[in-house]
């Protein structure tokens, strides 16, 4: 039976000082002595929205949210300058060591479970479970894919509009590269930004209404720091790459981990979450039938709060 929650009041927020003039933006909710899950936001950029922590319950976890560099209301806003995916998996570790975290339950969708990936690679001594969803492989496939032929004709209007973004065409993998020129002119940034928003959003929501533009110069800047960033990211394959990425994974042997990944996801493939649980040795995948790239689709979400209760705070997941 699903089980939805509602989002748990921040009880404490913060900024976290972690180098290079980056400041992190962090919130705790839910129970003070609840076990501690670590939420990674998508993106790259997109940071933590209060929605998020509706995902989690609040009377069990101790849930920790943060925007990582350049994202959200970390500062500053969308600074792409020392901030590599080295920098962010830096930063989560001393953001646990700074709130006193032992071992933490490591969730995270879309770029946000490669990130999780990541982190567990480098400091797997911290990371009780991994529950992952929506997995983005950081590689050359998923932008082939997100910005090519076969997801543009899931949204041809939305892809047109974003077509006009760059001149010549492209390969899919060279299309983030484009947009950061394009969006590095101050003339055009804001449509850049929209064009890449409702794109993103008529793959991920199909026959749902565009997102309207941003009503204020703040809400203007705030989406063209958050796709500045986030194709300075991903024109890099996130400091990764695919192969890179299940390299990580392949370390993790013996760590308990959960995939979950919708049949109908149009923004990160399916095969995605296949190819991350081959190489995550006894990590479990479960398919949830229909469901695309929101987190918030309710046999999504219903799944993912199940994993949720059944992970214990010795590690690993009960059956």
């Amino acid at each position: 039976m699903q089980e939805t929650y509602r989002a748990a009041q921040a009880v404490e927020s913060g900024m976290l000082a972690v180098g290079g003039g980056h400041r992190l933006h962090y919130e705790l909710s839910g129970a003070g002595d609840g076990i501690p899950v670590l939420c990674l936001h998508g993106g790259p950029g997109s940071g933590c929205g209060p929605r998020l922590r509706s995902l989690y319950d609040g009377t069990r976890h101790r849930i920790v949210c943060f925007d990582q560099r350049g994202a959200g209301r970390s500062e500053p806003q969308g600074e792409t300058r020392d901030n590599r995916t080295p920098d962010l998996v830096a930063d989560i570790e001393r953001l646990r060591v700074h709130l006193g975290v032992d071992r933490w339950l490591v969730s995270g969708g879309s770029w946000g479970a490669a990130l999780a990936v990541a982190y567990a690679a480098a400091h797997p001594q911290a990371v009780g479970a991994l529950l992952l969803r929506s997995v983005f492989l950081t590689g050359d496939a998923d932008l082939d894919w997100f910005f090519g032929e076969a997801a543009a004709a899931v949204a041809p209007r939305e892809w047109a509009a974003l077509r006009r973004c760059w001149d010549a065409p492209l390969q899919g993998r060279d299309v983030p590269a484009a947009l950061a020129r394009a969006l590095d002119d101050a003339g055009r940034a804001g449509e850049v930004a929209q064009a890449w928003r409702c794109y993103e959003a008529a793959l991920c929501l199909p026959g749902a209404p565009p997102p309207a533009p941003p009503a204020d110069a703040a809400g203007r800047a705030a989406l063209v720091a958050k796709y500045r960033l986030q194709a300075a990211y991903l024109s890099r394959r996130c400091d990764l790459g695919e192969e890179a990425l299940l390299a990580a994974a392949g370390t993790l042997r013996g760590l308990p981990c959960v995939v979950l990944h919708g049949t109908a996801d149009r923004v990160c493939r399916p095969l995605n979450a296949a190819r991350l649980a081959a190489a995550i040795d006894g990590a479990r995948l479960q398919w949830i039938e229909g469901a695309g790239h929101d987190p918030f689709d309710a046999a999504m979400q219903a799944a993912f709060t199940g994993w949720q209760r059944r992970f214990h705070p010795d590690g690993g997941f009960g059956s």
